[in-house]
C-alpha cells in the first residue's frame, strides 16, 4: 500500500474515531501529497519523494514547537507535538546519535576523508540516511568527527 492510501486509509478510520488532532495532521500530510500530484511531476510519487514530504512535515512541526516554547505557548506546542508523533509513524525508525556516528567514521575511513571533506562526506552521508536521521544531527556529529 502506497503512502497516499494509507494516509487516506488513516483518515478515515480517525474521523470514525473523532480524534481531532489525528485528523488535522493526516488532512495536512494529504494535503502535501495532492499539492506534489498537482506539481506536474509526471509519475506517481515515489517512497523518497513521500519520505521528503515526510520530513519536511515533522520539521516544520519541530521549527514550530520551538517557537511556541520561546513565546510562552506551551498549549499550540504541545498541539504541534502531537501532531508530530501522528507523522513520524509514517516515517521509518531514526538512527540513534552512536548509529549515525559508527556510520560516519566507517565513511569517513572509505572516504579517505580529512577536515576539508566536509561537503562530500554530508552529501553522501545524507543520501546514506535518507529519511533516517535528522541533518542537523549528522551535521553535529560530523564536525565533531571531522576536527
Amino acid at each position: 500500500m502506497n503512502l497516499e492510501a494509507r494516509i487516506n486509509e488513516e483518515l478515515k478510520n480517525a474521523m470514525k474515531n473523532q480524534d481531532k488532532v489525528r485528523i488535522d495532521a493526516l488532512r495536512s500530510i494529504r494535503s502535501a501529497i495532492i499539492e506534489f500530484n498537482k506539481s506536474g511531476v509526471g509519475h506517481e510519487m515515489t517512497e523518497d519523494e513521500g519520505l521528503k514530504i515526510l520530513n519536511s512535515l515533522a520539521k516544520k512541526r519541530k521549527e514550530s514547537i520551538d517557537l511556541f516554547i520561546k513565546g510562552n505557548r506551551p498549549d499550540l506546542a504541545e498541539k504541534e507535538q502531537a501532531e508530530l508523533a501522528v507523522i513520524q509513524e509514517f516515517l521509518p525508525k531514526q538512527m540513534d546519535d552512536s548509529e549515525i556516528e559508527t556510520e560516519l567514521k566507517q565513511m569517513i575511513a572509505e572516504m579517505n576523508a580529512g577536515s576539508k571533506d566536509f561537503g562530500k562526506v554530508m552529501g553522501a552521508a545524507m543520501k546514506k540516511f535518507s529519511g533516517r536521521a535528522d541533518g542537523a544531527k549528522v551535521q553535529s556529529i560530523l564536525k565533531t568527527l571531522l576536527s
